[in-house]
């Protein structure tokens, strides 16, 4: 029994489909796209936000424990704890950490390490008397050295 090959040759083209056709205005009538603001939200504003969002979580989805968080978000249950300090911050001082400036360059001027003392503090009067002094520490820093790291501990 003989096998003949055969080879097929035919033209493809390779063309990308689109769902619907695009229409371009012209350069004096292009819509402005929405105005993004400068700069990056500070990373305590974002874990500050996850907290809150994680209290949400165990309270509706039924999620008994910070291990169960931190098999969820792959993160170590000591980084869970770390975060969930956060909600037991005074509520002005939680609003504060959620509406701070945008960080335009360098580093952010607050970091989670110096917040967990102000959580460790039972009595909100007590923990609103730190944060206000180390909001004066972060003032009094010249802002070249948060640029550079120069300061933290």
């Amino acid at each position: 029994m003989t096998t003949l090959s055969q080879t097929v040759v035919s033209p493809v083209q390779f063309r990308r489909r689109r769902a619907t056709e695009r229409k371009e205005l012209p350069s004096d009538q292009a819509e402005p796209g929405p105005e993004v603001p400068l700069g990056r939200v500070p990373r305590v504003a974002r874990l500050m936000a996850l907290a809150l969002r994680f209290e949400q979580l165990m309270r509706a989805e039924g999620i008994a424990h910070y291990a169960e968080l931190a098999r969820l978000g792959q993160v170590s249950r000591a980084r869970i704890t770390q975060i969930m300090n956060l909600r037991m911050l005074a509520p002005d001082i939680q609003e504060a950490l959620l509406f701070l400036p945008r960080t335009v360059h360098g580093r952010d001027p607050i970091h989670l390490r110096q917040l967990q003392p102000l959580a460790a503090a039972l009595d909100w009067r007590q923990q609103r008397v730190l944060w206000q002094a180390l909001q004066e520490r972060i003032a009094k820093e010249p802002s070249n050295a948060r640029d550079c790291g120069v300061g933290y501990d």
